[in-house]
């Protein structure tokens, strides 16, 4: 790295996500502490909505800088605030910008969809500071929310998003993709983009991986799990493109025909729709719990047996799911049920560590399930296999370093 560190750059990130420190645990927290140890300096721009009362700030870390822009509620708030808070973002980050790093140049400028309303700024940025700007395409946004129907191709939501998805690819020097089939579903999109698109997914600090040192009967006993239980854990958001009554008609056709226990951890939009499920329905062999702390997530997670991915059959995008990432450092295989155009498990299935079947077929999900309930030495091989190709393929090393070659 010796070489890296005679190369310093300064970097902006523009994330609609709240960072509050670089030292904690995540996909962006461990990319820009790579920037950091190898000598460049990180400027993070990100919003802090008004919900918390903090005012617009800036943070200092050794070697970061991070500019909290106050805006309106962008999570979890009337479409009416959402909808303007989207809208002024760009204008309220330019002026912090102008005010709080007045004399930073930078050299790239990084950010990670679904910020397609922030086109305005980066084009801005790549302007007055003749930077070159790298894309981290998680979300392919319009065309996702028309696949589960919020709005139609012919609405005119749908024609100003395509608009700025569209220049948002133009402005963007370089774009990593997250998987093979994203890269292929964008070039086959826009021809154009072959030359600017690559595989950059999600990635993880191999060194903060944390190894809990936990008693299993005494966590199964604090969340009232029975001993016996093999459990299939989904973790993250509720929403609609995940198609949660699937997951409720597995949980019923398994509740006296297995041993398998469903736990369900997250929050989103359908998370007062399953609450209500749960308690008119009162499932024997599933809970539901509302989002936890990353670290107590962690180590519930670390007791599981398979973790779930689960994607509505309507997508016609290849979605890959960050939530893989938590089920392979716990070395737990995974159970992908999901549309045809992900690739997410037919990865699982080739690489060794899951298996896959089609959204709505609940009998394959359900012999899936039986398949991991009688084989419980290849359960755990198939979880070590996960742990091995992360560390092969989710390294966030080799995601910087494609990311640093790219600005030399």
């Amino acid at each position: 790295m010796e070489k890296v560190l005679k190369s310093s750059k300064k970097i902006i990130f523009l994330s609609l996500v709240q960072i509050d420190t670089l030292s904690d645990r995540g996909i962006y927290h461990d990319l820009l502490r790579q920037f950091v140890s190898n000598g460049h300096e990180v400027s993070v721009v990100c919003p802090v909505e008004r919900r918390t009362g903090l005012a617009t700030r800036i943070i200092k870390e050794s070697g970061a800088t991070i500019l909290q822009v106050r805006t309106l509620n962008l999570q979890k708030s009337p479409i009416w605030e959402k909808g303007l808070a989207t809208v002024t973002l760009n204008f309220l980050m330019k002026v912090a910008i102008k005010r709080y790093l007045p004399a930073t140049s930078f050299d790239l400028i990084l950010y990670a969809t679904p910020p397609i309303t922030l086109t305005g700024l980066i084009h801005w940025l790549k302007i007055r500071y003749g930077a070159k700007t790298y894309l981290l395409l998680k979300d392919i946004f319009p065309q996702n929310a028309v696949d589960i129907g919020i709005f139609s191709k012919k609405s005119v939501w749908y024609r100003y998003f395509r608009n700025q998805e569209l220049l948002l690819y133009a402005l963007s020097d370089k774009i990593g993709c997250m998987s093979p089939a994203n890269v292929q579903y964008v070039i086959d999109d826009q021809p154009y983009l072959r030359g600017k698109v690559e595989v950059n997914p999600n990635s993880v600090d191999l060194t903060r991986i944390l190894n809990f040192e936990i008693d299993r009967n005494e966590l199964l006993a604090q969340w009232d799990i029975p001993k016996d239980a093999l459990i299939f854990l989904y973790g993250g958001n509720l929403g609609k493109p995940q198609g949660t009554p699937f997951l409720l008609n597995l949980i019923q056709k398994c509740e006296d025909h297995s041993k398998a226990y469903f736990l369900i951890v997250g929050d989103g939009t359908d998370y007062s729709f399953l609450s209500s499920w749960f308690k008119d329905h009162k499932p024997k062999r599933a809970k539901l719990i509302n989002r936890l702390p990353k670290d107590d997530y962690d180590k519930l997670a670390s007791i599981c047996d398979v973790g779930i991915i689960l994607l509505r059959r309507e997508f016609t995008i290849p979605n890959f799911p960050s939530r893989l990432l938590t089920y392979l450092e716990n070395r737990i295989p995974i159970l992908a049920i999901t549309d045809k155009t992900s690739d997410v498990g037919t990865i699982a299935e080739a690489e060794g560590f899951g298996k896959w079947c089609l959204y709505g077929q609940e009998d394959e999900a359900f012999r899936s399930i039986q398949f991991f309930e009688m084989h419980n030495d290849l359960r755990n091989e198939m979880g070590q296999r996960g742990f091995d190709f992360m560390s092969r393929s989710y390294d966030v090393k080799d995601s910087y370093l494609k990311i640093f070659n790219f600005m030399n």
